[in-house]
């Protein structure tokens, strides 16, 4: 399958979440516990109640994840130390010490991924996304959502540093090389194909290829589950599936992009069953929506980020913002999916969990928690991508 370049990916991702960083900075975690939230989360797809046309659902709904915590893989090998990698820009890394890990990105992945492993207790800092439970109290070393602090992260002591693209700038990452840090720098291609690549790259580096590979079997597993759970409501004639459309925007800063084939969010997609409207059309990537190809879309459903949605003041602001909308039929009957900005497109441990939760805003709405009158709060002005 063709890949966009992963720095073209980053660089969009990292322009994305930059926008939700001023609330995450400040370290505090979710006001309420997922069971709080979202109490119908772990209930099978096929107990909650179904809607009979997907295709004709009215209002917003939000997908929420049925926990907020990581769960370690059951394997406690030690780690097999020391171990040299070629890392995804082609430099080769040894890693001797693995005591104090910095996991640090713009979605929070590969920390979910750390903890997932079973190494939790070794990192010592977070990045401004990284919200889950048990990461409260860690130190946040990101001044914005893609910007790294040195001096803070000096402080931290890390033995090795594990990153991606989507952070920077590369000026502070070799910095970090010259005062003797192993920093790895981890692939940046996030989607559902890719999960077990990330985890390999993410084991291999801390010594824990054991562990790895018990971990990906259970993400497999879990995948392979929730999609046949998810299979099991999808409308067997694709005339009669939701036509779905990720759609990002940042309203303050008057950006508004659709992502299509290759994006990540095209995956999403296709895991629930939807017909992703933005390949029909030919559109491929990240790019800025035009009221043309939005109209020619033809979207039922458009699935965007919480703090994207917020930023225009809801359902009905972002009507008013984008006319175009109001040509759809998404537009016609307010129809609205979102997800926490950190969490949608975190592909790594949460993926099953992730479709699971936009499977369950798509065909049980009920289920989730209503938007579409959210306040505006004001995301930052994006900055320039990391490299």
């Amino acid at each position: 399958m063709r890949r966009l370049p992963a720095v073209l990916v980053s660089a969009v991702l990292a322009v994305a979440l930059a926008g939700c960083a001023g609330s995450a900075a400040t370290g505090s975690p979710p006001a309420a516990s997922a069971e709080e939230s979202c109490p119908q989360a772990s209930v099978p797809l096929s107990d909650l109640d179904l809607v009979d046309d997907v295709r004709a659902v009215t209002g917003g709904s939000t997908a929420c994840l049925s926990s907020q915590a990581i769960d370690p893989v059951d394997d406690d090998s030690a780690p097999q130390l020391p171990v040299t990698v070629t890392d995804s820009e082609g430099r080769t890394v040894e890693i001797s010490d693995v005591d104090r890990i910095l996991p640090i990105d713009i979605s929070g992945t590969i920390a979910s991924t750390v903890f997932a492993l079973g190494l939790g207790d070794q990192v010592v800092g977070r990045d401004s996304s990284t919200r889950f439970a048990g990461t409260e109290d860690l130190p946040v070393v990101t001044k914005t959502g893609h910007t790294l602090n040195a001096e803070a992260i000096l402080e931290l002591a890390p033995t090795v540093i594990l990153t991606d693209t989507t952070i920077g700038p590369k000026e502070i990452r070799q910095q970090l090389r010259d005062a003797g840090i192993a920093i790895v720098v981890i692939s940046s291609d996030r989607r559902l194909d890719t999960t077990d690549e990330l985890v390999t790259e993410i084991a291999a580096a801390l010594g824990v290829p054991r562990r790895g590979a018990a971990l990906i079997e259970r993400l497999d597993t879990d995948l392979e589950a929730t999609r046949a759970e998810i299979a099991e409501v999808v409308p067997a004639d694709v005339d009669d599936r939701a036509r779905m459309l990720f759609l990002y925007v940042r309203g303050n800063a008057n950006i508004y992009y659709m992502f299509g084939e290759d994006s990540g969010a095209d995956s999403l997609i296709d895991a629930v069953g939807g017909v992703d409207v933005a390949a029909e059309i030919g559109w491929e990537g990240m790019k800025p929506m035009t009221a043309e190809a939005l109209v020619a879309a033809k979207p039922d459903v458009l699935v965007m980020m919480t703090d994207g949605l917020e930023s225009v003041d809801g359902i009905d602001g972002l009507i008013e913002r984008i006319p175009a909308i109001a040509e759809t039929p998404a537009g016609a009957h307010r129809r609205v999916i979102d997800m926490e900005d950190s969490e949608i497109l975190s592909f790594g441990p949460r993926s099953a969990d992730v479709i699971a939760a936009i499977a369950r805003a798509l065909y049980a709405p009920a289920s989730g928690s209503a938007s579409g009158s959210a306040s505006d709060p004001a995301p930052s002005e994006p900055s320039e991508p990391a490299t």
